[in-house]
């Protein structure tokens, strides 16, 4: 028996472009003052990351697969093939890098080996929604002499974020301050600017404040209005407003608001014409407000949520939002009775 770890080297969730490290390590986890202890052979080991892509049948037509793509050796038990018997389709890959080949282990003995990889920063961000879903993999694959392969499979999340893809790294930094005392490696000094560019970014689009008002009205007048800051938001923010109903005509009795992510799938992908977008609710606030001049919210972003983005990678084109939605409920005006 073989007991294979891996350890992701800082946590789960990674940015497009950035640099995965991973630590896998193989052990025999038998004593050597066992009686059944034996040396055991591992022909080789294999990982490689991959993105899966899976669409709704209620909601998605795909597209006719292409049968000559057909693998015939993904067939074979012998061959490392990552996303062998997941759902869907795996339309991004890494190239595979082979860990070790003859490893021999004895009783009680561990070896560890580190694989690095770039993630493509062309893909889609990880997203579970309605309608589709990509999830990221690191797939381990390993193989026992004269033994099916056996796989291990790693989720990570990531993130893409607009603007980073066009952005070009100087070539010339030899004129950059550097501290001659410390050695650091090229991998971590790009994936620390890479870092420091996607925060800059952010903190660029997301401080620009722009107030946008909208009023409340129904057939019979003017309810009251709602202001809010701006409408770029990043994960783990509030998304704060405020009503004002002093200058309605008609009386609100409650209002309610909630943050939801909205999928829109291109119609001729659709399950239906005239399919619905799909909604799913992340925060809301409800209060009651009659005979209240002014109220306010605020709503959590979830750090689980994903940030708006389109694709189209041979699938369906999805555009997923974050955005608030209002209901008002407004009261009828009372009736006049007749005078005499």
């Amino acid at each position: 028996m073989i007991e294979v770890l891996a350890k992701l080297g800082r946590g789960p969730v990674f940015l497009a472009g950035e640099v995965l490290e991973c630590v896998i390590t193989f052990t025999n986890p038998l004593s050597a003052s066992s009686t059944s202890a034996s040396s055991e052979m591992l022909a080789w080991a294999s990982a490689q990351i991959h993105c899966q892509f899976h669409a709704s049948e209620n909601r998605v037509v795909l597209p006719p697969s292409d049968g000559s793509k057909h693998d015939v050796q993904a067939e074979n038990e012998t061959v490392f093939v990552p996303n062998r018997g997941e759902r869907g389709q795996c339309i991004l890959s890494t190239p595979p890098k082979i860990l070790f080949c003859d490893l021999r282990l004895d009783p009680g003995e561990s070896k560890s080996y580190s694989y690095s990889e770039t993630l493509p920063i062309d893909g889609p961000p990880s997203f579970r929604g309605q309608s589709v879903k990509y999830v990221y993999k690191l797939t381990i694959g390993c193989q026992r002499v004269n033994s099916p392969i056996k796989l291990l499979r790693v989720p990570f999340r990531v993130l893409v974020l607009h603007g980073l893809k066009d952005y070009q790294f100087p070539q010339d930094e030899a004129v950059a301050p550097s501290n001659p005392f410390l050695e650091e490696e090229e991998g971590l000094k790009k994936d620390s600017r890479l870092a420091d560019l996607a925060t800059e970014l952010l903190m660029v689009a997301t401080s620009r404040r722009s107030l946008h008002l909208y009023n409340i009205s129904n057939t019979r007048g003017k309810v009251g209005s709602f202001c809010i800051f701006k409408t770029v938001y990043k994960i783990g923010e509030d998304v704060i407003g405020t009503f004002n109903f002093s200058e309605g005509d008609i009386p609100c009795l409650q209002f309610s608001v909630s943050l939801q992510t909205e999928e829109s799938i291109q119609e001729e992908f659709q399950r239906r014409r005239g399919q619905p977008v799909s909604f799913t609710t992340h925060a809301r606030h409800q209060e009651a407000c009659l005979h209240t001049a002014q109220s306010s919210f605020s709503l959590p972003i979830p750090l689980s949520s994903t940030p708006g983005f389109t694709t189209n990678i041979g699938q369906p084109v999805l555009r997923q939002l974050l955005s608030p939605s209002l209901v008002v409920l407004a009261a009828d005006p009372p009736s006049c009775p007749q005078c005499p």
